[in-house]
């Protein structure tokens, strides 16, 4: 059995944190290889790693005085190094980061070196080999993730490794030139590294339990989601829950790999499995509630609209033009409207709204600002009946004024329109009727 396994930052943020990644490695023989996250805070007040480099490489490429700030990023290795007594010494890989930072190597380069130093420590930790990234995860010369070349480069090379440490959230162009991911992207690597293993399972150890059935901020001591889809889980990171890269899903969903996401303090959590399919019953009707402040509803009403063919299609031209997604289009017989960012929206508005008007011939058009979107999601609800009528009763007797609701064909989510100000009652009001009802 082979697995794969990613520490996010706060699983690596000192010596004693190190530590504990050491034992959960080492406690399980098919953890062979292992994608680390820069140092993340190790407090409340702390910096992370990748802020810290970020803001030293700004003073670098304004031509101020970097060297010591890069020195307390140093720092924070070297306690690292010390409290794991290693004897380690990074003096040249800074010399090296230095010299490149005066180059103005560029500001992916410099915050990639946080994953890229952490994976040389965790290799010495564990007596793995080091792979940097960069010589395995392949960008094109626009930047853009060249899947087929690193899938085949990685594979070959973990074939003659039996244990090694890939750092995450970076890679590079044909020239070397380094390119990270989005924030977050060491997610992605370790799934790109599953995959390439062809891993049994892909373990993201970060500081939660698992995957939420809400968000936390909101719900007090929310209930712990043991198995989620696929589908499931992309539905609910988009809406904003954040345990996982939406982006990590795709390499290991391809190959059919398993994610478990895992507590590095407290590794005897079962934590979340994320799977392709499955037959497991949820405790509960509904997987998982998340949701998004911020949106408009540009609200179109034009009489006999459901007979004029095209006229969904003009209206969207009109937000296409103006570079401008949309996030969700309910529709009735004589009305049509488009939810969009607000943040996106607002600085071209009237441009909007004119090539609505010229391009599809509105009768009105009406905007309602300050509004969140909320996804209820869950496999269970494909045979439930009554799941919409449940949360409209929830809604109301919290008194929040439902704007919109919409089902996808598939049945599995609905989304739900409220004021930005009724978002934290609404999460409250379908959580308690879903689950705190069931306890």
């Amino acid at each position: 059995m082979i697995k794969v396994v990613k520490f996010g930052g706060s699983s690596l943020a000192s010596a004693g944190q190190f530590a504990k990644v050491g034992d959960i490695i080492r406690s399980d023989e098919s953890r062979k290889y292992v994608v680390p996250s820069a140092p993340g805070k190790r407090n409340a007040k702390d910096t992370k790693v990748t802020d810290m480099l970020y803001d030293c490489y700004a003073a670098a490429e304004a031509e101020e005085e970097f060297k010591p700030k890069l020195k307390k990023i140093k720092d924070r290795y070297d306690a690292i190094i010390n409290g794991l007594n290693l004897k380690l010494s990074l003096e040249e890989e800074f010399r090296i980061i230095a010299e490149n930072f005066a180059k103005k190597a560029g500001s992916d380069y410099a915050a990639s070196r946080g994953e890229y130093l952490n994976g040389i420590i965790m290799a010495a930790y564990l007596g793995y080999d080091f792979i940097d990234a960069a010589e395995v995860v392949f960008f094109d010369e626009n930047g853009e993730f060249d899947a087929d070349k690193t899938d085949k480069v990685l594979s070959a090379r973990l074939e003659k490794s039996e244990k090694a440490v890939i750092p995450g959230f970076y890679g590079a162009k044909e020239d070397g030139s380094v390119v990270t991911f989005s924030r977050g992207g060491s997610d992605i690597t370790g799934s790109i590294v599953a995959k390439a293993a062809k891993a049994d399972m892909y373990e993201n150890w970060t500081d939660v339990s698992g995957f939420l059935i809400a968000d936390p901020r909101i719900i007090k001591n929310p209930e712990v989601i043991k198995v989620i889809t696929y589908r499931e889980l992309r539905e609910l990171s988009y809406m904003g829950a954040t345990v996982l890269h939406e982006d990590a899903v795709f390499p290991v969903r391809k190959a059919g790999i398993p994610i478990n996401i895992r507590n590095t303090n407290a590794p005897e959590d079962e934590g979340t499995l994320i799977v392709e399919s499955t037959c497991h019953q949820s405790k509960y009707t509904v997987t998982g509630i998340a949701g998004k402040k911020g949106f408009v509803a540009v609200n179109i009403d034009k009489d006999m609209m459901n007979s004029e063919v095209g006229f969904g299609r003009k209206v969207l031209q009109a937000f296409e033009q103006n570079g401008i997604s949309f996030e969700h289009v309910p529709s009735g017989i004589d009305t049509m409207t488009v939810f969009v960012h607000q943040e996106e929206f607002v600085g071209k508005e009237q441009q909007v709204l004119s090539a609505i008007h010229r391009l599809a011939q509105p009768d009105t058009i009406d905007l309602e600002a300050d509004l969140a979107l909320i996804a209820v999601v869950g496999r269970g609800m494909r045979s439930t009946r009554g799941t919409a009528g449940r949360i409209f009763s929830a809604l109301a007797h919290a008194n929040v004024n439902v704007k919109m609701i919409d089902q996808g064909s598939s049945e599995l989510n609905i989304i739900i329109g409220v004021a930005n100000n009724d978002f934290e009652t609404a999460i409250e009001a379908i959580y308690d009727i879903f689950v705190k009802t069931q306890l």
